[in-house]
C-alpha cells in the first residue's frame, strides 16, 4: 500500500500528520497522545512537517496548537520537494559523469583482439547501438541487402538517432548502398535520411554495384557484421562485432577502392 513513507516522510512524521487530520487543532501533548509519537519527540516531528509546510501553527495560543494542511495540498508539496530532490541529484550524477567521462577517456585506449556476438531481435540492436555510439572518429557502414537499421520503423529510427549523435561529435560518416537496396527501399526512407542527415558535412552515401551483406567498420579498428536470418533476409539473425586492427585493416583496404569508384547518391 502506499505510505507517507514514499513520498520521504519518517514514521513518527507520518503518524503525525494523519492523527492531527483525525483530531484537528491540537496541542503538542495532545498530538503525541493521539498518534502514538513520544513526547520527547513530537517538537521536533512538528517543527519537521512544518518545513514541509504540511502543517500551521497558532503562535499565539498558550499552549501552542498545530493543525494540518489539507490533504490534497500536503500531497502536492510533498510530490514537488520529491521533484526537486530527484532534480538534484540527477544534477549530481550528471556532473560525476562528465568528470568521470574525461577521466576514463584519457586512458589510451587498447586494441586487443575481442569478438563477441548478440542473437535475437532485441540483444542484435542494442550491441549495434553501443557500438555505434563507441565511434570517436570514422563510421563505415556498408549494406548491399536489406536491414532494419537502414529501414523506418523503430530499429530505423534508434539508428537514425545514433547517426546524428555520432555527426554531431564529429564522427564522419560513410555510407555505401547497392542500387538494388536503395531502389527498394521506401520514398519514406529517403526523405527521412534527407532530412535528418543528408545536409551534414560530415554524412557521405554512395552506391556501388556488387555490394553484398551489410556491416559497420568503425574507427578503423572494430567490424559489425550482420547474419541475415535465414527465414527472413530482411531481418537481423545475430551480429558479430569484432575488434581486430589487422582484420579491419584488410577490410578497409577492400573497400576504399569501391567506395572512390562508387556514385554519390542524390537522395
Amino acid at each position: 500500500m502506499a505510505s507517507l513513507r514514499d513520498l520521504g516522510l519518517s514514521e513518527y512524521e507520518a503518524r503525525a500528520y494523519r492523527a492531527l487530520l483525525r483530531v484537528g487543532a491540537t496541542t503538542a501533548k495532545e498530538l503525541s497522545r493521539a498518534s502514538d509519537v513520544p513526547m520527547g519527540r513530537i517538537y521536533d516531528v512538528l517543527n519537521s512537517l512544518e518545513q514541509y509546510h504540511l502543517i500551521r501553527s497558532q503562535a499565539a495560543s498558550r499552549p501552542k496548537k498545530y493543525v494540518a494542511v489539507e490533504p490534497d495540498t500536503a500531497l502536492d508539496r510533498l510530490l514537488e520537494s520529491k521533484r526537486e530532490e530527484l532534480e538534484e541529484k540527477a544534477s549530481q550524477y550528471e556532473a560525476v559523469v562528465d568528470e568521470l567521462t574525461v577521466e576514463l577517456d584519457a586512458a589510451e585506449p587498447v586494441h586487443d583482439q575481442f569478438w563477441t556476438a548478440a542473437v535475437g531481435a532485441d540483444e542484435t540492436i542494442d550491441l549495434l547501438i553501443e557500438r555505434l555510439a563507441a565511434a570517436d572518429e570514422s563510421l563505415v557502414m556498408v549494406a548491399g541487402t536489406p536491414s532494419p537499421q537502414f529501414d523506418l520503423g523503430a530499429v530505423g529510427d534508434i539508428v537514425l538517432e545514433e547517426l546524428e549523435s555520432a555527426l554531431e561529435r564529429g564522427v564522419d560518416v560513410s555510407l555505401l548502398m547497392s542500387p538494388d537496396l536503395v531502389e527498394s527501399l521506401p520514398e519514406r526512407v529517403g526523405q527521412q535520411y534527407v532530412e535528418t542527415l543528408a545536409d551534414h558535412p560530415g554524412f557521405h552515401v554512395r552506391t556501388a554495384e556488387n555490394v553484398t551483406g551489410v556491416f559497420n567498420l568503425i574507427d578503423g579498428v572494430e567490424v559489425c557484421i550482420e547474419v541475415p536470418n535465414p527465414m527472413d533476409p530482411g531481418q537481423v539473425f545475430a551480429l558479430i562485432d569484432l575488434k581486430d586492427p589487422e582484420f579491419a585493416a584488410d577490410l578497409r583496404e577492400t573497400f576504399s577502392p569501391r567506395w572512390e569508384s562508387a556514385v554519390p547518391l542524390s537522395l
